[in-house]
């Protein structure tokens, strides 16, 4: 196997996680005062978000060097020793490469904003306005708005799938290719060993460029296919470029993809990712209204059930998939899927025990390994320019929801819920500032904290301790076959792992609610040894407890 596959993956979003100079933003030096700390928590890789320099316009997924660290969370050298002192520990450091897009303040943007016939002016998407002078499409950027800004120095349009300051780059240019390879490779040779790649599957455009079918009452549509049809000539040719050559470790964030393109992706033979981040089983609390507003629904744990288990059965020996509930974009679970008060414990390992027992390479985000939960803001008080354009776009501009109901849903599903400063400890600021904190830390964390976790007698760090070691120590979670059990049950997640002649049963109460086991009564009396249980006292038949989960194996 590699190595990733045995692995667990810890995700730090490096403005949030530990600050050591003062000036209330995370750093490189906060992450390797933390490495004690993660070794201890037992994962083996690190994942950072772009530590690259960059005007933070999308905090930091709006590039201006690739090869440059931003001073706001240190130096090249910084990084260089953060990466010998992981190694040192025995944990592989993996950066994240925003390869579809930059900032406009980088300097290949700034050249090919300046004419049509420069070295740059090709390096982004450039189109001529319709002959009224408007917009070349119809197409809707992700954070709201046209997907096109004008600009007057050439009298052209340049596409950007986000902020008008993510400019898309032209990925039908082989000398972009070629720069972005570079930096991949600049950064293998200070000891990097494997790369997250940000909206990897939209790198490649739809080169008709031809509207998007009509919304009602929607001037410009968001599209549905992102991928366009050189998308995976191009990921081969990373692959063969850097990822290959190189030995690096690759996981794509594939946003519009399905479980066959996610295959598709991650196939070995194809050579061009080793796994792919969907986001389908991340929708299941999505619901949509015509007009375009915001609208949530009670999360359908059937349909989450029936899409995770696709993944296991469709990849499972054919690819590998990676395996995440909560990252930078999404919001902590315990507050969106579970009970962040009176279950906080065991709604967070009770998802994490339906995760963690998947086949796959699982993905923790900082924070999640305490049970942090999501903050209720007021809209001034998030960061994030997604909310602030849709706050903008949603109640200011078409009224389509009033404030208080954009913020039910944001305190639900908003980005800005994860990326909170990590809450260290009960002192001020959480422990993880002198300073005065980039981003208001969650009033909560004199409650919830690494070290009064720790100290608990309902520890989510130690629960998470023991789902690693699993990973490490037993094959059938890295090697065994997935066989799910009672499929039309929409409050329980039951499955089997089978390994030769060893043989799992993980069983989640996916809600605040005593259930009957009477369906499984059979299995649990052959499956009574008891490998991990979020409870204390006898798992029975007839009173499965509110988001109780357990690990059981066969008795031979």
């Amino acid at each position: 196997m590699k190595w990733w596959q045995n692995s667990v993956i810890y995700e730090i979003y490096p403005k949030s996680f530990y600050d050591t100079n003062g000036d209330g933003i995370g750093d490189l030096k906060g992450v390797e005062k933390k490495l004690p700390y993660l070794k201890e928590l037992g994962i083996d890789a690190i994942w950072l978000t772009p530590i690259y320099l960059s005007p933070q316009v999308d905090n930091g997924y709006d590039v201006a060097d690739y090869r440059k660290v931003d001073p706001m969370f240190g130096s090249n050298d910084d990084l260089k020793e953060l990466i010998r002192k992981s190694h040192d520990l025995n944990i592989k450091i993996i950066l994240d490469m925003v390869a579809n897009h930059t900032s406009d303040q980088c300097a290949w943007f700034k050249e090919s904003k300046k004419s049509r016939n420069n070295y740059f002016s090709d390096f982004y998407i450039w189109k001529d306005p319709k002959p009224d002078g408007s917009e070349p499409n119809n197409w809707a950027a992700s954070f709201g708005g046209s997907a096109w800004t004008y600009v007057p120095e050439r009298k052209q349009y340049y596409l950007h799938y986000y902020a008008s300051q993510q400019p898309d780059l032209n990925w039908e240019n082989p000398i972009v290719r070629q720069y972005i390879y570079d930096a991949m490779r600049y950064w293998k040779a200070q000891g990097v060993d494997g790369w997250r790649l940000d909206v990897i599957t939209q790198i490649s455009k739809d080169l008709t460029f031809k509207d998007a079918p009509r919304v009602v009452d929607r001037k410009y549509v968001p599209l549905k296919n992102t991928s366009g049809p050189h998308m995976h000539q191009y990921i081969h040719e990373l692959n063969q470029e850097v990822l290959k050559l190189f030995e690096m470790m690759s996981v794509g964030e594939a946003p519009n993809s399905s479980i066959k393109e996610i295959l598709d992706l991650t196939s070995p033979k194809r050579q061009e990712l080793d796994m792919a981040f969907s986001f389908e089983h991340m929708r299941i609390d999505k619901a949509a209204k015509e007009n375009g507003a915001l609208a949530l629904k009670q999360p359908d744990f059937l349909q989450l059930k029936k899409v995770l288990s696709k993944m296991q059965y469709e990849l499972n020996n054919k690819a590998w998939n990676a395996l995440y509930f909560e990252n930078h974009d999404r919001s902590r679970i315990p507050s969106r899927w579970g009970n962040d008060t009176k279950y906080r414990y065991e709604s967070a390992t009770a998802f994490a025990t339906i995760l963690h027992g998947l086949k796959g390479t699982p993905f923790i985000f900082q924070g999640e390994e305490i049970g942090m939960t999501n903050p209720k803001y007021s809209v001034e008080e998030y960061e994030d320019i997604d909310l602030k354009n849709k706050y903008q776009e949603q109640v200011k501009t078409k009224h389509l929801l009033n404030a208080n109901e954009f913020l039910a849903i944001e305190h639900k599903i908003a980005r800005d819920n994860s990326r909170t400063p990590m809450q260290w400890n009960g002192e001020k600021n959480a422990g993880f500032t002198t300073g005065i904190p980039w981003y208001k830390i969650n009033p909560n964390y004199f409650r919830i904290n690494v070290e009064s976790d720790k100290a608990s007698e309902k520890s989510i760090f130690k629960y998470y301790q023991r789902l690693i070691k699993l990973r490490h120590n037993e094959e059938i979670l890295t090697k065994g076959n997935y066989e799910e059990l009672l499929r039309d049950d929409k409050n329980i997640f039951a499955y089997k792992r089978n390994l030769n002649r060893k043989s799992w049963l993980i069983i989640v109460n996916m809600t605040d609610n005593i259930l009957s086991l009477k369906s499984l009564e059979a299995d649990l009396k052959r499956y009574s040894k008891v490998i991990l249980h979020n409870y204390k006292g006898k798992i029975t038949n007839n009173e499965f407890k509110p988001y109780e989960a357990c690990i059981l194996e066969k008795r031979l």
